[in-house]
């Protein structure tokens, strides 16, 4: 394939879906003043995959100089060329109210298959994850070793050293970003396109995560560069997104550092089309609070505290959910080990999760707790040190709800252990292996491990151990004291 196949087939690859027949000559000089060219010469038609013709462009580009061949500056550049063939923002928003006219779904579809085929969302790299279902005693949970998120590469990290402090976008989910170049220290955005939305009276908006990971799902922004928030607005907010899409889930991380999302700086809510074993985890027990009546309330069988409220009226369930909170904020049991705020710093927080279900609207409450201790530095409802060989990382609202981001040092860190389990080798003389040793030795210790089913093992107990860290981020134990001491904190609200 030569540059003016790739540029004859990319344009193929785009009619129909990023623009209409007209307006084709259009986008084939706009991609020719981006490679340089100054003529259309013949092409192949052909049916390559878009990675492999935007790598004959890359490639090009890298060749004739005017990009340098290094992973940032290449994906700089392809979505440039992709913007090429970009509809403009108000044509994206007027298909998806045209479609949301019809159904709610059409309108989500479209521009989930507009940011995936835009190549915002790189499909190529996201199938490159690994992904299985673990059995737990809390049902099916979602396993991801997450591959799809490129590493910075050293030419760029010199480069962006050497950069001026920049605050524009403030931040990666800045309304600004839409449309945007980038830079070495900020991706490129020009094939980023935004839906608008009215929530709780103000200016927010709809994308997808450029690193799926799970269907349709999504980022819900405020238009403003406003810090996270949890309080009644919160729980308001949530009920207007899953009215406006009532096929989606959609929930929000905590408030706090440790418990809390990545970015704190900018309210985001997350959701999209897709069950989580959390929704799908009955009510075991439950609750009575007076005077809500009309709302039912349950403790969830899930490995942390969660709290479901349901009913038909919203204002009555947010109602119920800020006292809660507030009650939550304020609760301090010493024999739980749970402290409202030591020294000034508060710890008590609510990750919130918002669904419509059988014609009523539910909100599950996940009570946080982000405080630490000489034991446990990195907080003491937060992944214990006997697990940091899978997960040491913060849980955040979609490991909350059952799935696990794992870090990608684990795929090669299970490929090697399976080899070494197998042939019976010494994984303590292994340093990068030796973390795992002890969790090795149980494996042995359980199953008769042979080389046809150590891979599912593997992966089975890796399941396992995510369950058992999600206990470990419950704030009241599951036993008989737990549910004591839980219940101690529901009769005080």
């Amino acid at each position: 394939m030569n540059i003016f196949d790739a540029v004859r087939q990319l344009l193929d690859y785009g009619e129909g879906v990023l623009f209409e027949k007209e307006d084709r000559v259009y986008c084939q000089n706009l991609i020719l003043d981006v490679l340089g060219l100054d003529a259309m010469e013949d092409g192949a038609a052909g049916d390559a995959e878009l990675c492999e013709i935007l790598k004959v462009m890359l490639d090009y580009a890298c060749e004739k100089g005017i990009i340098e061949d290094s992973v940032t500056y290449r994906d700089l550049y392809d979505t440039k060329i992709m913007n090429c063939m970009m509809p403009r923002p108000s044509e994206v928003i007027k298909k998806f109210n045209a479609l949301y006219a019809e159904n709610p779904e059409k309108a989500t579809e479209y521009y989930y298959e507009l940011s995936r085929k835009s190549d915002y969302i790189r499909t190529y790299r996201v199938r490159n994850d690994m992904k299985w279902i673990a059995p737990t005693p809390y049902g099916d949970m979602d396993i991801t070793i997450n591959l799809s998120k490129p590493e910075k590469d050293p030419k760029a990290i010199a480069a962006a050293a050497k950069m001026k402090a920049a605050s524009y976008p403030k931040c990666m989910l800045c309304k600004e970003n839409e449309g945007y170049a980038g830079r070495v220290n900020h991706p490129a955005r020009e094939n980023h396109r935004i839906i608008p939305l009215t929530v709780d009276g103000g200016d927010w908006f709809i994308q997808y995560s450029p690193y799926v990971y799970y269907n349709e799902h999504c980022i819900v922004f405020n238009g403003a560069h406003t810090p996270m928030k949890i309080d009644r607005s919160a729980f308001r907010k949530l009920f207007d997104i899953v009215k406006y899409l009532p096929h989606y889930f959609v929930g929000s991380n905590a408030d706090l550092p440790i418990v809390g999302g990545s970015i704190l700086s900018h309210e985001h809510f997350q959701g999209g089309h897709y069950e989580f074993a959390m929704a799908k985890a009955p009510v075991e027990e439950n609750i009575a609070f007076a005077g809500y009546e009309d709302v039912s309330a349950g403790i969830v069988k899930w490995p942390m505290t969660v709290i479901r409220l349901a009913g038909e009226d919203t204002d009555r369930i947010v109602d119920l959910a800020d006292k809660i909170l507030v009650a939550w904020r304020g609760y301090t049991d010493e024999e739980a080990f749970i402290f409202a705020e030591t020294d000034g710093t508060p710890h008590n927080t609510i990750t919130p999760i918002a669904r419509k279900r059988d014609g009523k609207f539910e909100l599950d409450l996940v009570l946080r707790n982000n405080i630490t201790t000489a034991q446990y530095p990195d907080g003491v409802y937060h992944p214990h040190p006997e697990h940091h060989h899978i997960k040491k990382e913060n849980i955040g609202l979609i490991e909350v709800m059952g799935l696990a981001v794992l870090p990608a040092r684990l795929k090669s860190e299970m490929e090697n252990l399976a080899k070494a389990i197998v042939e019976n080798a010494d994984i303590r003389a292994d340093e990068v292996l030796e973390k795992h040793a002890d969790w090795v030795d149980m494996l042995k210790a359980k199953h008769d491990i042979t080389a046809e089913n150590v891979d599912s093992i593997i992966k089975e107990e890796i399941g396992i151990v995510y369950s058992e860290i999600l206990e470990q981020c419950g704030v009241f134990a599951r036993d008989e004291k737990g549910r004591a001491q839980l219940k101690k904190f529901t009769e005080s609200v």
